[in-house]
């Protein structure tokens, strides 16, 4: 019987593994937003942008609960963000968005004041 489990795990791996998708270099996401630091940011965030990036694209900042903080055209390779008493401590949101509002790229950075 205890043959009989050990085949039948063995059989298990190797069929589920035929399941796994597998990611090659061709299809993997580029990213335009290359860091975003320090995080958690306390006075101010900085964030880096690949040079491909568009120059006709925003970045938008979210409060956690939704609200719209900052929304910045992208001019540089290198956004610094001055985090003025409207940012409190807590979790927000930074969208990279085009010129028609189609979102690029997102994440999450972290307030601590």
């Amino acid at each position: 019987m205890k043959y009989l489990y050990t085949i039948l795990f063995i059989g298990f791996i190797a069929i589920g593994s035929s399941f796994i998708a597998v990611k090659d270099s061709d299809s993997m996401v580029n990213t335009k937003i290359t860091k975003a630091y320090p995080n958690p940011a306390t006075s101010y965030i900085v964030f880096e942008f690949d040079r491909s990036v568009d120059r006709s694209y925003t970045l938008q900042i979210y409060a956690f609960y939704g609200k719209k903080m900052t929304e910045l055209r992208i001019n540089d390779s290198k956004l610094n963000i001055n985090l003025d008493d409207s940012y409190m401590r807590g979790l927000y949101i930074y969208q990279l968005v085009d010129q028609s509002g189609k979102l690029i790229e997102s994440g999450k950075f972290q307030v601590n004041k």
